[in-house]
């Protein structure tokens, strides 16, 4: 069955909703990291963990935190993008569901 123009519609608001959100949140996670690293080692942050010539433990550590702090981020500004969606809206983004139902 294909769905209404208003869910279509509300759909595609979402969808590029949510994208900005997690666009702009990995943005600024990244930034912040940038910064953080720094203070903690002195050094800038690897630009390709992948190189040879990055020390292993330094790519490791560097793949662990910035993948964690950017997928924190990320979640946190959709949850807060669904909050608004669902204030605006009355219900939850397309595609969401309460946790357990």
């Amino acid at each position: 069955m294909a769905k209404s123009t208003s869910s279509q519609d509300s759909s595609k608001v979402w969808s590029a909703f949510s994208a900005v959100s997690a666009l702009g949140a990995s943005v600024a996670a990244k930034k912040g990291l940038d910064v953080g690293w720094k203070a903690a080692t002195g050094r800038k942050p690897p630009a390709n963990p992948a190189d040879p010539d990055v020390r292993l433990g330094e790519a490791v550590a560097w793949a662990a935190v910035s993948g964690t702090f950017v997928a924190l981020a990320r979640m946190l500004a959709q949850r807060r993008a669904a909050g608004y969606y669902l204030k605006s809206t009355g219900s939850l983004p397309p595609g969401l569901e309460r946790d357990g139902e």
